[in-house]
């Protein structure tokens, strides 16, 4: 790629991009490797941002606990939680993308539809019991109706 060249993607997500491919890679030569998925996600949140790191710290715990057939990976450098070689869910910094909020968000696989229109991605700003139980809800959704598939 020239680097003059305008592709529209942003430095960020040019490295997001360059990190995914890594991550495939790694993902392939560790395929089944918990603790290879975990230790990855811990290096990254221990690079966020204090913020960002609390609650990235919060997902981990949050699905870790209540969706122990999860495994955690990355997924475009970003922490992620995978069933059966999908991510299921990932957070994603607010630094890295230098965004106004962090989020959570499912994938396809999750199965979170409802009706037409639902949401698959949820702004985060703080950490408290009702975002807690929501997070907690959600994921519990999204193994079961990803499960019922």
């Amino acid at each position: 790629m020239s680097p003059t060249r305008d592709d529209g993607f942003s430095a960020q997500e040019r490295a997001a991009m360059r990190e995914a491919a890594r991550e495939r890679k790694a993902h392939a030569r560790a395929a089944h490797q918990r603790e290879v998925g975990e230790a990855d996600v811990q290096a990254r949140i221990a690079e966020m941002g204090d913020g960002d790191r609390r609650l990235a710290e919060h997902v981990h715990r949050v699905v870790t606990t209540h969706a122990p057939e999860l495994w955690p990976r990355t997924w475009y450098g970003m922490p992620a939680y995978a069933s059966n070689g999908k991510v299921l869910c990932f957070f994603q910094s607010a630094q890295k993308f230098e965004s106004r909020y962090c989020t959570v968000g499912f994938t396809d696989t999750a199965h979170l539809d409802d009706g037409a229109l639902w949401p698959t991605s949820f702004a985060v700003t703080d950490w408290n019991d009702v975002v807690e139980a929501r997070l907690v809800a959600l994921v519990q959704q999204a193994i079961r109706q990803g499960a019922a598939r």
